[in-house]
Parts: structure tokens; C-alpha cells; sequence
């Protein structure tokens, strides 16, 4: 009897191990991905011709499929190759880092690189292409450099003519809130391509149409839209798991802040790249975390809170030195203006801490921000109030733009 119960309770424990072994199965989204509608019936449009794919590791389908996977073992769509944005293919390369052109180890395909020696699809490249596929998640920010690769290899498309076809993707921070400023053509560089406000609130595929048409590339385009995604959603309410977009941005929270905080090194002002918190901190050697966090927090910004932090970078310029500041504590991302943040940050630190602040020559701020028009405010002492009013026109102006281009409600 004694043996039969210690059989019996072995047998459970083991089948009890066994379940707990098992993989949870993945939620099902609450949205429908452009690739998976790709994937699902639009693909039939392509009548046989061959696919070269703008892709990186954040381009999956709902299921967490990569979409060159999903191409291949579909079996009816011919594939030529892979072009990897920023980051590589794999997403495994650090920010401004060289990507070298390669062939793809598991897949077999050649991976052109698109941040590297070309930015810009050549002729070569898409030698046998007939229809070029862009499926990369972006942030929601201007400065970010996937929209400008979009518009290169839609250049290159109309150049070669080749169809261009974009398989839409939420913006993780919603397409409600827009916060300029708005680029000056002045400054326009590979993070900053047309005249668009920073936080543009758009998807690649509405940022498609508004560089095909109003900006003039051109190209044969066709976007391939979701199903289910509105404005007002945020990356949660897809249903979505995230999946790292680049080495900065490993949680979709942090493209939440990533739009404000990321403008602000070019400032002298650590925001938290190379630590294990980015874009939540801004800090600097040597000034009063504490000092900083009271002042910004009796300026009662919408959805965030300060804390004093303090943080050592381990990799990059400040690596190894000790910073002090603050920690962003966002509890409302829905009402939370990341811009106007990142610019009360900058007016407290130049207030507060002014020996520790230098924007007197022209940099990588002004590429960053897409204007001068914020050094020179800050130089001037203005409010930030006062900055971000002298902005206001030119954001009224981009937002009667965008709405022509608007795909969803």
C-alpha cells in the first residue's frame, strides 16, 4: 500500500513538473500587424515577384515570427535579400556603429547594409528585386534614424523602379500628441530628414505616404495597413510584446521618454545611455540631484515625478564617472509631453547649475533638435515656457499637414 501511494505521488509530482515545463502560450494581440495582414492574404498581390525586405530583429509578425522566417517558410513569395538598418539585421550592433553587408548564416540570404558604406539601396542591391518590403518598428521620434533608411530605400525604389511597400506598425507612444519643434532644412541630417516635428505622432506607414507625396519622393507605394490600431493606443493596449528596437531602447517604456531625454546629451547632459536606466536620467558630474529633483517637481509636470539618483555610465564618454541628477518616474504616459520635459530639464539645469552647462558653440544640439532656435533660447536665458511658445506656429502648421495623411482614427 505504502509503495503504491509513493508510486502514485512520484507519478503526479512528475506530470506536475512535466506542466510546469510547458510554455505559457502567447496572448493573442488585440491588434492585426500590416505584416501579419501581409502574411495573411495581401501577399497574393504579389503575383510571383521576387521580395527584398527592409528588416530588422524588431520586424515580426504578432506571433514574434521574423518576418523573413515567415516569408520563407510561406514558400510561395520569392525572396532575394535582407537590408539591415542601423543596428544590423540582428539589432546587435551598437548606435552609430558600421554595419558590413554579409551573408545571413541561417537564412542563406545576402544582408545589405543600409548603415554602412550605403545608406542608400543601390542598383546592385536590388538587382532581381521587384517589390521591396519595410517592416522595422519605430519609436515615434524624429531622431531616430529607421523613418530615415524607410525614405532612402523609397528613394532608391523610385529611382529603379521598384515597388515600395510598407507593412504599418503602431507607434508605441500613441498619434494623439504632437510636440515640436519642427526641423529647419537647415539641419537636416540622418536623423532628421524632412520638416516634421520631433514627436510627430505618426506610423511608418502614414510617415510613408507623407514623404512619398508632400515631400515629393515618388516612389510605388503601398501601405499595407493594420487592423485595430487607433490614436488614442499606446503599445500595451496592442496586446504586443515588444521586442528591443535598438541597445538604448530594450522596453517600450522607454520610448516613452526616449523623444524628450534623447535630445539632451548634446547639451552636456547625461541621459542615461550606456547604464542600465536609459533616457530615465539626467544628471551631470558634480551638481545637487536633490536640488535639481525640487525644483522640477513644483513645476508640476503632467504624468512624471522626480527622484535624486545618482549613476556611474558603463560604457561611453562618461564611463566611469560618477553622475548626479535625476531619475524620471513616469506614472501617466498618456499625459506625459516628453519634449516640454526635456526642455524643463535643460532651463533647471542652466538655472540651477550654471557653470555646469555649455551650448555656446554649435554641435550635435542643434543637429539633434533640428534648429538652433533652443540653443539660442537657452543662451538667452528665456523660459521654457518661452521656448516651446516660439514653436507653437510651426507645430499648428505640421499638424494641419498631417492630417491629410492620416490612416487611422
Amino acid at each position: 500500500m505504502l509503495r503504491r501511494r509513493f508510486v502514485a505521488s512520484g507519478a503526479a509530482l512528475a506530470l506536475a513538473s512535466t506542466a510546469r515545463s510547458l510554455a505559457q502560450p502567447l496572448p493573442p494581440a488585440r491588434i492585426e500587424l500590416g505584416d501579419d495582414v501581409f502574411l495573411r492574404s495581401q501577399w497574393r498581390d504579389l503575383g510571383g515577384r521576387t521580395v527584398g525586405v527592409v528588416a530588422n530583429q524588431s520586424g515580426v509578425t504578432s506571433r514574434l515570427e521574423s518576418i523573413v522566417d515567415a516569408i520563407r517558410r510561406n514558400g510561395r513569395i520569392p525572396i532575394k535579400a535582407i537590408y539591415a538598418p542601423e543596428h544590423g539585421f540582428r539589432g546587435d550592433r551598437n548606435a552609430g556603429a558600421s554595419v558590413a553587408s554579409y551573408l545571413d548564416p541561417q537564412t542563406r540570404l545576402p544582408v545589405f547594409s543600409l548603415y554602412g558604406a550605403a545608406r542608400h539601396p543601390t542598383q546592385g542591391m536590388l538587382e532581381g528585386v521587384d517589390v521591396l518590403l519595410f517592416d522595422v518598428q519605430d519609436v515615434g521620434s524624429r531622431a531616430y534614424t529607421y523613418i530615415s533608411t524607410m525614405a532612402y530605400a523609397m528613394q532608391s525604389a523610385r529611382a529603379f523602379g521598384k515597388e515600395f511597400w510598407v507593412l504599418d506598425r503602431p507607434n508605441p507612444i500613441g498619434g494623439t500628441i504632437v510636440e515640436g519643434p519642427v526641423l529647419e532644412p537647415a539641419f537636416e541630417s540622418f536623423i532628421g530628414l524632412y520638416p516634421i516635428a520631433v514627436r510627430h505622432g505618426m506610423t511608418v506607414g502614414e510617415l510613408a505616404t507623407l514623404f512619398n507625396e508632400h515631400f515629393g519622393i515618388g516612389a510605388n507605394l503601398r501601405v499595407v495597413r493594420m487592423n485595430g490600431w487607433r490614436r488614442s493606443m499606446i503599445w500595451p493596449d496592442t496586446g504586443l510584446q515588444w521586442v528591443q528596437t535598438s541597445p538604448n531602447i530594450p522596453d517600450w517604456e522607454t520610448t516613452i521618454v526616449y523623444v524628450g531625454t534623447g535630445l539632451l546629451d548634446g547639451a552636456g547632459i547625461n541621459n542615461g545611455s550606456g547604464y542600465t536606466k536609459p533616457f530615465f536620467l539626467a544628471g551631470m558630474v558634480g551638481i545637487d540631484g536633490a536640488k535639481l529633483a525640487t525644483h522640477l517637481n513644483a513645476r508640476d509636470l503632467p504624468g512624471v515625478w522626480f527622484r535624486p539618483a545618482a549613476w556611474s555610465p558603463l560604457i561611453g564618454f562618461w564611463e566611469g564617472h560618477e553622475m548626479t541628477g535625476v531619475e524620471l518616474m513616469v506614472f501617466d504616459p498618456r499625459a506625459f509631453y516628453a519634449v516640454r520635459t526635456a526642455v524643463e530639464i535643460a532651463v533647471a539645469v542652466r538655472d540651477l547649475f550654471p557653470h555646469v552647462i555649455d551650448v555656446k558653440s554649435v554641435s550635435g544640439l542643434d543637429r539633434d533638435w533640428g534648429t538652433d532656435t533652443f540653443r539660442a533660447a537657452l543662451l538667452a536665458g528665456e523660459s521654457a515656457e518661452d521656448i516651446l511658445a516660439q514653436w507653437n506656429s510651426r507645430v499648428a502648421d505640421f499638424e494641419s499637414l498631417r492630417r491629410r495623411y492620416l490612416l487611422y482614427d
